[in-house]
């Protein structure tokens, strides 16, 4: 009898360790997000991320922006084409602006 729980036991930790290789293979892959920055503006205004993603931000503006999310991160000054990104490795809601035009706002919804 004893030895019959013990094989009952084996194949039950096997069956969990197949469990779990199974969601380690099947676990979503961090995504890249494109904003454009251009005429004064963050396209788009708003996005929906998951943790681990990246979101980066170009410049097509004739003139430098920034982004920046107070206490969260902060890019140098971006001229015409330059870019800046960042992984996102929190859940939260991320409010961001250019700080040499603080009118030119965005949002990052990560869940």
């Amino acid at each position: 009898m004893m030895r019959r729980d013990f094989m009952n036991r084996g194949a039950g930790i096997a069956a969990a360790a197949l469990l779990v290789l199974s969601f380690a293979g099947s676990s979503a892959r961090a995504e890249t997000i494109a904003v454009s920055i251009d005429n004064f503006t963050f396209t788009p205004v708003e996005i929906k991320a998951k943790v681990g993603d990246t979101v980066t931000w170009t410049n097509h503006d004739d003139i430098p922006h920034t982004i920046v999310s107070a206490g969260k991160f902060r890019s140098k000054t971006l001229d015409t084409d330059n870019s800046f990104s960042f992984t996102f490795t929190a859940a939260g809601d991320y409010k961001y602006f250019c700080s040499l035009h603080p009118h030119m706002t965005g949002l990052i919804k990560v869940e």
